[in-house]
């Protein structure tokens, strides 16, 4: 890891982990990458980015990065002036983190845009969509913002 700049570091990190994870999701569950990626841009872009091929794909792409960038960046912000979050258990922190994210994008974002409920009526959806959250940004952000090795 590069110590110059830490946060670009974990934002591609971050954001690859979240977006491999997303488009395997997507494939399992019948669907294709390019729909996966048009439904990220569909958010900022509204639903006809559908039409756009791969200028959507590209869209949702620089989507994803651009909300995991600033997940990235609040965690940061936070952690350098709140020691709690480096000197904690790496796993603690990043699963609380984890879980306020899950909170923000599917207790907020998501009905605001999407009308989806929340909490979510099926339990399993709603625990594949919390997974990420914290396996794949809660817990390397803390785990490479550590102190100590804790």
């Amino acid at each position: 890891m590069t110590r110059r700049n830490p946060a670009l570091f974990a934002w591609a990190l971050c954001g690859t982990l979240d977006i491999v994870y997303a488009a395997v999701s997507s494939v399992l569950r019948g669907g294709t990458v390019s729909s996966m990626l048009h439904g990220v841009a569909s958010g900022p872009f509204g639903d006809g980015v559908a039409r756009w091929g791969i200028a959507g794909d590209i869209a949702g792409l620089a989507t994803h990065f651009a909300i995991m960038g600033t997940m990235v960046a609040a965690w940061f912000f936070v952690a350098r002036r709140w020691t709690a979050l480096t000197s904690w258990p790496w796993w603690l922190t990043g699963t609380l983190y984890g879980l306020l994210l899950y909170v923000i994008m599917n207790g907020i974002v998501l009905p605001l845009r999407f009308g989806l409920p929340f909490p979510p009526t099926d339990p399993v959806k709603g625990a594949v969509a919390l997974f990420p959250h914290i396996f794949f940004v809660g817990w390397p952000l803390a785990w490479l913002t550590r102190k100590d090795g804790n």
